[in-house]
């Protein structure tokens, strides 16, 4: 018997709890709620679920959302959804200390929504989101070049 969480075709769907940055929790505590995988929403509806969980601090939660765009996407616009999906997880990297991760993903994710920078579909800011993108990706490095003043353990 597989003691891992999987799905009826055999998926890995880790069930255990989630804190809102998304990392797993034990089993049996409380988490917060995980959004429901493969819902399908309109562009106007997955930016507003993906930005209300942004303004409550759940940006692990808003990839999600995202993703869900990205994969039930066909055509040019799925590369848009994918980039403001690693946007989100940049920013959940950057909250988690996280830099190197951070710095990835919101690098990729700039780069990903670069293409849709002179014609943004459905409003999205994608020069706002890029620049955002860069100077969080910036300041994730620096602080991972920093080197902490090493504490002295005896006097």
């Amino acid at each position: 018997m597989d003691s891992r969480d999987r799905d009826d075709q055999g998926r890995a769907r880790n069930a255990r709890p989630r804190d809102g940055l998304g990392r797993p929790l034990p089993y049996g505590s409380d988490g917060v709620p995980r959004q429901p995988e493969g819902v399908q929403r309109t562009p106007a509806e997955t930016l507003a679920e993906a930005q209300h969980l942004l303004d409550t601090g759940r940006p692990f939660h808003a990839h999600e959302v995202f993703e869900d765009a990205w994969k039930a996407t066909d055509g040019p616009e799925r590369e848009l959804w994918r980039g403001l999906a690693q946007l989100a997880v940049g920013l959940t990297h950057a909250l988690r200390g996280n830099g190197n991760g951070a710095v990835a993903l919101l690098e990729r994710g700039a780069e990903n929504i670069a293409p849709f920078r002179a014609e943004p579909p459905y409003g999205v800011d994608v020069a706002g989101l890029q620049q955002w993108a860069q100077a969080l990706a910036g300041e994730a490095r620096e602080r991972v070049r920093v080197v902490p003043e090493v504490p002295r353990l005896a006097r």
